[in-house]
Protein backbone atom coordinates (compact mmCIF):
# COMPACT_ATOMS: atom_id res chain seq x y z
CA UNK A 1 0.00 0.00 0.00
CA UNK A 2 1.09 3.54 -0.76
CA UNK A 3 1.05 6.69 1.34
CA UNK A 4 -0.31 10.00 0.06
CA UNK A 5 -0.33 13.70 0.65
CA UNK A 6 -3.80 15.21 0.27
CA UNK A 7 -3.74 18.92 -0.50
CA UNK A 8 -6.63 21.28 -0.21
CA UNK A 9 -6.62 23.69 -3.16
CA UNK A 10 -7.90 27.16 -2.22
CA UNK A 11 -5.78 28.65 0.56
CA UNK A 12 -3.03 26.02 0.23
CA UNK A 13 -2.05 26.04 -3.46
CA UNK A 14 -3.76 29.24 -4.55
CA UNK A 15 -5.28 32.32 -2.96
CA UNK A 16 -8.77 32.04 -1.50
CA UNK A 17 -11.41 34.29 -3.02
CA UNK A 18 -14.41 35.37 -0.94
CA UNK A 19 -16.70 34.77 -3.92
CA UNK A 20 -14.90 31.62 -5.18
CA UNK A 21 -12.29 31.11 -7.88
CA UNK A 22 -14.55 31.18 -10.94
CA UNK A 23 -12.01 31.23 -13.78
CA UNK A 24 -8.34 30.63 -14.49
CA UNK A 25 -7.82 34.40 -14.58
CA UNK A 26 -8.82 34.53 -10.89
CA UNK A 27 -6.45 31.70 -9.93
CA UNK A 28 -3.29 33.01 -8.22
CA UNK A 29 -0.65 30.59 -6.93
CA UNK A 30 0.60 31.27 -3.41
CA UNK A 31 4.30 32.09 -2.95
CA UNK A 32 6.55 29.06 -2.55
CA UNK A 33 4.04 26.54 -3.90
CA UNK A 34 6.10 25.47 -6.91
CA UNK A 35 9.22 24.78 -4.89
CA UNK A 36 7.25 22.85 -2.27
CA UNK A 37 5.50 20.72 -4.87
CA UNK A 38 8.79 20.11 -6.67
CA UNK A 39 10.26 18.74 -3.41
CA UNK A 40 7.17 16.61 -2.82
CA UNK A 41 7.28 15.28 -6.39
CA UNK A 42 10.72 13.83 -5.68
CA UNK A 43 9.21 11.55 -3.02
CA UNK A 44 7.32 8.29 -3.49
CA UNK A 45 4.16 9.82 -1.99
CA UNK A 46 0.99 9.97 -4.09
CA UNK A 47 -0.09 13.63 -4.39
CA UNK A 48 -3.83 14.26 -4.49
CA UNK A 49 -5.79 17.52 -4.39
CA UNK A 50 -9.07 17.20 -2.48
CA UNK A 51 -11.28 20.26 -2.61
CA UNK A 52 -14.78 21.36 -1.65
CA UNK A 53 -16.09 23.28 -4.66
CA UNK A 54 -19.65 24.24 -3.73
CA UNK A 55 -19.53 27.03 -6.33
CA UNK A 56 -20.51 24.28 -8.79
CA UNK A 57 -23.55 23.26 -6.75
CA UNK A 58 -24.47 26.91 -6.27
CA UNK A 59 -24.44 27.44 -10.04
CA UNK A 60 -21.59 29.97 -9.88
CA UNK A 61 -19.08 27.83 -11.80
CA UNK A 62 -19.81 25.04 -14.26
CA UNK A 63 -18.30 21.61 -13.81
CA UNK A 64 -16.50 22.11 -17.12
CA UNK A 65 -14.97 25.39 -15.96
CA UNK A 66 -13.82 23.79 -12.70
CA UNK A 67 -12.20 21.00 -14.72
CA UNK A 68 -10.43 23.58 -16.93
CA UNK A 69 -9.12 25.46 -13.88
CA UNK A 70 -7.83 22.25 -12.30
CA UNK A 71 -6.26 21.06 -15.56
CA UNK A 72 -4.40 24.36 -16.01
CA UNK A 73 -3.29 24.24 -12.36
CA UNK A 74 -1.88 20.72 -12.84
CA UNK A 75 -0.18 21.69 -16.12
CA UNK A 76 1.51 24.72 -14.55
CA UNK A 77 2.65 22.69 -11.51
CA UNK A 78 4.11 20.05 -13.85
CA UNK A 79 5.93 22.72 -15.89
CA UNK A 80 7.47 23.98 -12.64
CA UNK A 81 8.74 20.49 -11.72
CA UNK A 82 5.92 19.44 -9.42
CA UNK A 83 3.39 16.67 -9.66
CA UNK A 84 -0.32 16.21 -8.94
CA UNK A 85 -1.48 12.62 -9.39
CA UNK A 86 -5.21 13.31 -9.16
CA UNK A 87 -7.83 15.88 -8.19
CA UNK A 88 -11.01 14.92 -6.33
CA UNK A 89 -13.63 17.65 -5.88
CA UNK A 90 -16.92 17.78 -4.05
CA UNK A 91 -19.31 19.96 -6.10
CA UNK A 92 -22.13 19.84 -3.53
CA UNK A 93 -23.54 22.65 -1.41
CA UNK A 94 -23.20 22.25 2.37
CA UNK A 95 -26.96 21.70 2.77
CA UNK A 96 -26.84 18.62 0.51
CA UNK A 97 -25.20 16.60 3.31
CA UNK A 98 -23.11 14.43 0.96
CA UNK A 99 -20.35 12.14 2.17
CA UNK A 100 -17.69 13.68 -0.07
CA UNK A 101 -17.79 17.21 1.33
CA UNK A 102 -15.10 17.84 3.91
CA UNK A 103 -15.24 17.48 6.95
CA UNK A 104 -16.56 14.10 5.80
CA UNK A 105 -13.70 11.85 4.62
CA UNK A 106 -15.37 10.75 1.37
CA UNK A 107 -12.87 12.33 -1.03
CA UNK A 108 -9.97 10.79 0.89
CA UNK A 109 -11.67 7.39 0.87
CA UNK A 110 -12.29 7.63 -2.90
CA UNK A 111 -8.62 8.38 -3.49
CA UNK A 112 -7.56 5.58 -1.12
CA UNK A 113 -9.56 3.10 -3.14
CA UNK A 114 -8.25 4.34 -6.47
CA UNK A 115 -4.57 4.38 -5.44
CA UNK A 116 -4.51 1.55 -2.84
CA UNK A 117 -3.53 3.96 -0.08
CA UNK A 118 -2.69 3.35 3.55
CA UNK A 119 -4.45 6.34 5.10
CA UNK A 120 -2.68 5.86 8.44
CA UNK A 121 0.61 6.64 6.66
CA UNK A 122 -0.89 9.56 4.70
CA UNK A 123 -1.07 13.31 5.33
CA UNK A 124 -3.69 16.01 4.80
CA UNK A 125 -2.61 19.62 4.27
CA UNK A 126 -5.33 22.23 4.57
CA UNK A 127 -6.13 25.72 5.75
CA UNK A 128 -9.49 24.96 7.39
CA UNK A 129 -11.00 23.02 10.25
CA UNK A 130 -12.91 20.89 7.72
CA UNK A 131 -9.60 19.70 6.22
CA UNK A 132 -8.24 18.74 9.63
CA UNK A 133 -11.49 17.01 10.59
CA UNK A 134 -11.58 15.02 7.32
CA UNK A 135 -7.97 13.97 7.82
CA UNK A 136 -8.60 12.84 11.39
CA UNK A 137 -11.79 10.99 10.37
CA UNK A 138 -9.84 9.09 7.69
CA UNK A 139 -6.97 8.25 10.04
CA UNK A 140 -4.46 10.55 8.32
CA UNK A 141 -1.95 12.93 9.86
CA UNK A 142 -3.38 16.43 9.29
CA UNK A 143 -1.38 19.63 8.93
CA UNK A 144 -2.95 23.09 9.17
CA UNK A 145 -1.15 25.72 7.10
CA UNK A 146 -1.46 29.35 8.17
CA UNK A 147 -2.03 30.58 4.63
CA UNK A 148 -5.55 31.17 3.30
CA UNK A 149 -7.98 30.84 6.20
CA UNK A 150 -5.41 29.08 8.38
CA UNK A 151 -4.80 31.72 11.04
CA UNK A 152 -8.49 32.23 11.84
CA UNK A 153 -9.17 28.49 11.59
CA UNK A 154 -6.41 27.79 14.12
CA UNK A 155 -8.41 29.82 16.63
CA UNK A 156 -11.48 27.66 15.88
CA UNK A 157 -9.49 24.44 16.20
CA UNK A 158 -8.14 25.51 19.58
CA UNK A 159 -11.58 26.69 20.77
CA UNK A 160 -13.09 23.33 19.82
CA UNK A 161 -10.15 21.56 21.50
CA UNK A 162 -9.01 19.62 18.44
CA UNK A 163 -5.71 17.82 18.75
CA UNK A 164 -3.69 15.42 16.67
CA UNK A 165 -2.68 17.92 13.97
CA UNK A 166 0.52 19.75 13.13
CA UNK A 167 0.71 23.48 12.28
CA UNK A 168 2.97 24.82 9.51
CA UNK A 169 3.51 28.35 8.27
CA UNK A 170 2.84 27.42 4.63
CA UNK A 171 2.94 24.56 2.12
CA UNK A 172 6.73 24.62 1.94
CA UNK A 173 7.07 24.16 5.69
CA UNK A 174 4.38 21.43 5.70
CA UNK A 175 6.16 19.52 2.93
CA UNK A 176 9.49 19.74 4.75
CA UNK A 177 7.84 18.40 7.94
CA UNK A 178 6.32 15.51 5.98
CA UNK A 179 9.60 14.63 4.28
CA UNK A 180 11.38 14.73 7.67
CA UNK A 181 8.75 12.53 9.35
CA UNK A 182 7.59 10.13 6.62
CA UNK A 183 8.70 6.52 6.95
Amino acid sequence: MHAAVFLDRDGVINENKADYVRSWEEFTFLPGVFGALHRLAESDLIIVVTSNQSAVGRGLVSGDELEKINRRMIDRIHREGGRIDAVFCCPHRPDENCTCRKPQPGLLLQAAERFDLDLTRSYVIGDALCDIAAGLAAGCRPILVLTGLGRQELVRLKAQEYDGYHVARDLREAVEWILDNHR
